[in-house]
């Protein structure tokens, strides 16, 4: 079970992180405004769906979580 509780400690940390930068740096640079995003505006009417920078993000935590596994296995 101390696994599980590191594990806890460890997204708490990572979003404790994610937290302060979003706090200090309002805007991430070229986060949804990728090519690929999907971004529709008529008349009276806007549809924005961030498709590239989903699939993105995706991979980025991905890989992420692979290399918490990876170096996180106990032989």
């Amino acid at each position: 079970m101390t696994g599980v509780g590191k594990l806890l400690i460890l997204l708490g940390g990572i979003l404790v992180l994610v937290g302060v930068l979003l706090t200090f740096f309002d805007k991430i640079p070229y986060l949804g405004k990728l090519p690929g995003d999907i971004h529709v505006k008529k008349d009276n009417f806007e549809f924005y769906f961030p498709l590239a920078t989903s699939i993105l993000l995706s991979l980025l935590l991905t890989g992420l979580f692979w290399l918490i596994n990876y170096f996180g296995k106990k032989d």
